[in-house]
Formats: structure tokens, sequence, C-alpha cells
């Protein structure tokens, strides 16, 4: 079932933790050494690892051993100097993945959100929380927004799946909701991960919330198993919180939609949030994705 753990969104990650588990098993979880110790591959790196046999990774390289070089083609390979940074490893699984997400023809709809009651009932809220240590965000709120209206207007959710010259329009049984969490890895890169809060549609907002933040924390501590990862029907991102006002986040392939929020500015009075659904249009409509926003 994890086969295509490389070819999501969060392969990046997935291709980080298949290099240093190249490089030393035991620096990994449990669960993702199971995975790889399995037969489950990324890229192998082009240097700083070597490829992993059926026994387990190999020892790294003596110093008077040459690393391997990727082959390059003639019609690419450049002339003289390269003419910059090679790129590869996690960032090179990413490219990859946004690549092959620009087959996706998708459409994205805008909504400015009045947000005024949401910023004062949260502070209220917060108030009281304050004596349990708790603290309610703006993406607890809207999350749980996004689970109820796919609920009402569950073609957001929906993918499209080929078989042979066929395509299917695949309902998925629960609401299975995505979050785009941006971390900083070992040695300063950025990463984006996306762990999944499942079977969300079935959830109290109580639950709701404490698997929201079981699975955000665990995946920034690296200690969420490899199938938290995967299954998401649609993704919440919230670039909002550096102070982009709107954005179209790509869409992955397997997902019906992604819904971004912006940040929360003030307009005539009014605290308005800008909000957009990204959405694969071969299966979903305009008008369903507003009907979604509203």
């Amino acid at each position: 079932m994890f086969d295509d753990i490389f070819e999501t969104v969060n392969s990046g990650f997935a291709q980080a933790l298949y290099e240093d588990w190249l490089r030393d098993p035991s620096s990994v979880p449990e669960e993702w050494r199971k995975l790889f110790d399995n037969g489950i591959k990324g890229e192998e790196p082009t240097s700083g690892a070597a490829p992993a046999e059926a026994g387990g990774p190999k020892s790294a390289a003596s110093p008077t051993e040459k690393a391997p070089i990727a082959a390059e083609s003639p019609s690419t390979a450049p002339e003289g100097a390269p003419p910059g940074e090679q790129i590869k490893g996690p960032p090179l699984r990413q490219l990859q993945n946004m690549e092959a997400s620009l087959e996706i023809p998708t459409a994205t709809s805008f909504r400015d959100m009045d947000v005024s009651l949401l910023w004062a009932v949260r502070a209220a809220f917060n108030r009281q929380l304050k004596q349990r240590d708790l603290k309610l965000s703006f993406t607890h709120v809207i999350g749980w927004a996004l689970v109820r209206a796919a609920q009402e207007v569950p073609a957001l959710t929906h993918t499209l799946a080929e078989q042979g010259e066929d395509y299917f329009r695949v309902e998925p049984d629960a609401v299975n909701l995505g979050l785009a969490v941006d971390t900083v890895g070992k040695r300063g890169e950025r990463r984006l991960m996306v762990p999944i809060v499942k079977q969300a549609d079935r959830m109290t907002f109580r639950d709701f919330h404490e698997e929201y933040e079981r699975v955000v924390t665990r995946a920034r501590e690296g200690k969420l198993m490899p199938d938290a990862y995967m299954g998401g029907t649609f993704t919440l991102t919230n670039p909002g919180t550096i102070g982009t006002v709107a954005s179209v986040p790509r869409l992955m392939k397997g997902q019906g939609s992604i819904i971004a929020t912006g940040a929360i500015r003030e307009i005539g009075g009014a605290k308005v949030m800008t909000m957009t659904s990204t959405y694969d249009h071969r299966i979903i409509q305009g008008a369903e994705s507003g009907e979604f926003l509203q």
C-alpha cells in the first residue's frame, strides 16, 4: 500500500528518510526502517550514500573510491562548468512531482471571507482554554469547517482514476484531511509534510482538535508511521501564517482539491481573509468549488 509514497506531496520527506536509512538504518523510525527493509525504495543519491542491497545498506565508500556520478544525456549535458548547483535528493523528488502535477488541468476559485466573528469567538474561547493550557488556532476552526463543507459538497474530495483507456470518478468513503506542515530539516533545508487527519467527518470537534494536534506535532518530531501520510482526499495549506494574502498551490495527483488560506487583514473595519480552492477541473466544476467555499 506504500508503493506510491514517493509519488505524493510527501515524496521529499520520504526521500529524505530513505537517504538517512541508506546512511544509517537506526537513524529512522522503526516503521520507516521496516518499510525500506522490505524493498520500498526512493531515488539513489548521487553521493553521500551507497545503494541498499537485500541485506541492508552498504558501508560508505572508502576515501580512495570515487562516488558514482549520474549519467547525463548528450542532449542535456552542459558544456564546460555546470550552470549551478545540481538538484538532487528530496528537492529532486519534489521537482519531479511538481512537473507531474502540470498534467492535471486545474482551475481556482477565490473568495474573500469576513472572519470578524471568527476572530472574536476564537479570542473568547482562548481566554477560557488558557487555564487548561490549550489554544485554539484559526486553522483548527477552518480545518473543521472544511470537513463539514466536504460533507455538504463531497465533489471536492472526489478523485480521478485511470485504468487503461478508461477513466473513473472515485468517491472516498471518508473525509481524510491533509494538513500541509512546513518544517526545517537537520541541515536547514525546508521540507513540506502532509500528515492526514483520517475519518475527520466521523469526529466531534474535540476529537478533531486532538487528532489535528497529534498528527502535526508528531510529524514535526518525525514520529508518525508511514500510513499517516497516505490516503488524503483533499488538503488544507495555510501560507497566510507567513503573510501571503492569497495563494494558488499545485494540486498533486490522487487528490481532488487543495484549499489555501491567506493572511487575515483589515478592510473597512472588518477582518478579511482570502481563501482559494484549486481543483481537478476534469471531475469538479467551478460551481461546486464556489459552493464549497460559500
